[in-house]
């Protein structure tokens, strides 16, 4: 994915989020950093682009509840944001250093996160099961051995 396009992605977000913030639908705890990053971007973008079309029905795909851009609004705001990028040299530098600060941002700290009931890890996992033993990162309930025979009720 190119920097234009996660740029767009997060215009885009920024976007939603503001939507939902008139809604009063938004999340009360916000990263801020991100936060911050998300308004810079959305900031540069729109001081380029102005009232570009492309942008501007971008507000409107965001106001009307949707959660991604529709494939033809992206590809439009992709190309005005690209075309303005390679008319403006100092607009392509500030780009790429906000998707950076976008990207570092939306990265926890160690690189590692999990949500729900998942299991993430930061480095080298060596897991090994020597002589008829089990191993595992995470498991249930595990017999080793010879099982007993099933009874007249079981199957």
């Amino acid at each position: 994915m190119t920097g234009v396009e996660i740029a767009v992605g997060y215009a885009f977000a920024w976007l939603v989020r503001k939507a939902k913030r008139v809604a009063g639908q938004a999340d009360e705890e916000v990263d801020r950093g991100l936060e911050a990053a998300m308004d810079r971007l959305h900031e540069l973008i729109s001081a380029k682009l102005g009232q570009d079309p492309a942008l501007e029905r971008a507000g409107e795909e965001a106001e009307a509840g949707q959660m991604e851009l529709s494939p033809r609004t992206r590809q439009r705001l992709e190309l005005a944001v690209e075309d303005a990028a390679e008319r403006d040299s100092a607009f392509s530098e500030a780009l790429n250093r906000a998707v950076k600060d976008l990207q570092a941002a939306t990265t926890p700290v160690g690189g590692v996160s999990v949500t729900g009931d998942g299991q993430a890890v930061g480095g080298d996992v060596d897991i090994r099961a020597e002589h008829g033993s089990v191993a595992a990162l995470r498991m249930g309930d595990v017999s080793l051995g010879n099982p007993s025979a099933p009874g007249p009720d079981q199957g």
